[in-house]
């Protein structure tokens, strides 16, 4: 950040008082500018023993495949976030049920949110975001051209937890990203 976006006089770094962090602070009008880790919000939409998933059309991670997700927008709930974001991706409505996995992304400064959910109807198709869209079976899962270790992560779960039928909530944590995985 170089500029406020309050008066437009340039900001620099230093440690408000009260503070323990270095901010962007207006050399002018004082303004701090706190930067805080942006919200994903997506779903886990199963059909079945199927679950949909969508194959990525922008970056990062073009061709590979991910879960219904995005970045919340303002006015919006989690579960809101995450039906809109099935819908613009896989043109697919569904039923929110419980947040499944909570994720602190820290080298990226994202929480990502997956929430369980249950497809209304059969139909999908690919929205601006996806090249494909498709429901698969726990074997047919394409594991080595997933996005990301938190899809990765979520459907692992996800099938280790159905076995069992108990879905209990996850809190996990990168800290950097592993091998050709990166953060959503």
């Amino acid at each position: 950040m170089n500029y406020c976006s309050d008066c437009g006089h340039s900001v620099s770094q230093s440690i408000p008082p009260g503070d323990n962090r270095p901010r962007h602070v207006c050399d002018r009008c004082g303004t701090i500018h706190y930067q805080n880790p942006r919200i994903i919000a997506g779903c886990l939409p199963v059909l079945g023993d199927r679950v949909l998933l969508c194959k990525r059309a922008i970056a990062p991670r073009i061709g590979y495949w991910t879960l219904p997700a995005g970045f919340m927008e303002n006015g919006e709930t989690t579960e809101q976030a995450a039906a809109r974001e099935t819908l613009e991706e896989a043109r697919a409505q569904v039923s929110i049920g419980e947040l499944y996995t909570v994720t602190s992304i820290i080298h990226a400064n994202q929480v990502q949110m997956l929430y369980l959910a249950e497809l209304k109807t059969p139909e999908f198709g690919p929205g601006e975001e996806s090249l494909e869209v498709e429901l698969f079976t726990e074997e047919e899962i394409p594991w080595e051209d997933l996005a990301f270790q938190t899809i990765h992560n979520a459907l692992r779960f996800y099938f280790e937890d159905r076995r069992n039928n108990r879905f209990p909530l996850r809190h996990l944590e990168l800290d950097t990203p592993r091998g050709k995985y990166m953060a959503c």
